[in-house]
């Protein structure tokens, strides 16, 4: 049975670490209530923050946070007060917190890298990933431009759905389909894997857990069990580690594809 069946409202399912990445606060595509209610549902010792947290390069161009992104900080700071331990991992997007690497303020640390060691041993290396991205770590008026082209996908994929919502059509995700689609960007995800899995082999890691590139998957790459936290724009996704240290890839509209069944089976 998955969490997403054990999680009941009004109760919280005990787990032992959550991972989640790219949410970009301060951004309008930021998912922050679907955010604000996953964490709400646990009980966690743990949480990593694997990157792009908070988007400083969006709120370089202007500031935009609603209520509902600073409820997403609230429930964390919340979540530290009641003894979980909160590692945020610096990003690219927020990597005006690298000069601050190494602070602690209680029951939050704030780190470049992390490792974690699973309940059953394992021992993984937790990074946000863009250190592995040739475009982001060479070219960074690329990496810019990218993000412009990516954020115009976006700004698309919302007037998109509007439009489908409004015809009697579900959601669907235009730059998800572009990232499986595009050549380019399915060799790009191919190489980053490839490139962090390689990493992991050097430094003698079981397993790597990461995030921005937006793709969250569960595989072994080579020798190396490969975690990525996906995103909370576009997929909604988040890694669950279990008390028995078993990781489960958490997917937003599985979930409510879950819960939303068996209220079909009884009317029918």
């Amino acid at each position: 049975m998955t969490s997403a069946e054990l999680a009941k409202p009004g109760r919280k399912q005990r787990v032992r670490t959550l991972w989640i990445s790219d949410v970009h606060l301060g951004t309008r595509d930021c998912q922050a209530e679907h955010l604000a209610a996953f964490l709400k549902r646990y009980q966690t010792d743990r949480v990593y923050l694997v990157g792009d947290i908070i988007d400083g390069w969006r709120l370089r161009s202007g500031v935009y946070w609603p209520q509902a992104h600073t409820n997403v900080i609230r429930r964390l700071l919340t979540m530290s007060k009641r003894g979980t331990e909160v590692i945020y991992v610096t990003g690219n997007h927020d990597e005006f917190l690298r000069r601050y690497s190494s602070l602690m303020l209680g029951n939050i640390q704030l780190v470049d890298e992390a490792e974690h060691r699973t309940a059953d041993g394992r021992r993984l290396l937790v990074v946000h990933g863009d250190q592995f991205d040739v475009i982001t770590r060479y070219h960074r008026w690329l990496a810019f431009l990218g993000d412009s082209a990516y954020e115009l996908t976006l700004t698309l994929n919302r007037w998109l759905n509007h439009w489908r919502q409004r015809y009697g059509y579900g959601y669907w995700s235009l730059s998800a389909y572009l990232k499986h689609r595009v050549k380019t960007a399915v060799n790009f995800i191919s190489d980053f894997e490839q490139a962090i899995a390689h990493e992991c082999v050097r430094r003698g890691f079981d397993g790597v857990v990461c995030g921005h590139i937006h793709h969250a998957e569960i595989r072994r790459v080579g020798e190396v069990e490969y975690l990525n936290c996906g995103d909370w724009v576009e997929s909604c996704t988040a890694l669950i580690e279990h008390l028995d240290g078993s990781i489960e890839l958490y997917r937003l509209a599985e979930a409510q594809a879950r819960t939303k069944l068996p209220a079909e089976l009884e009317v029918a």
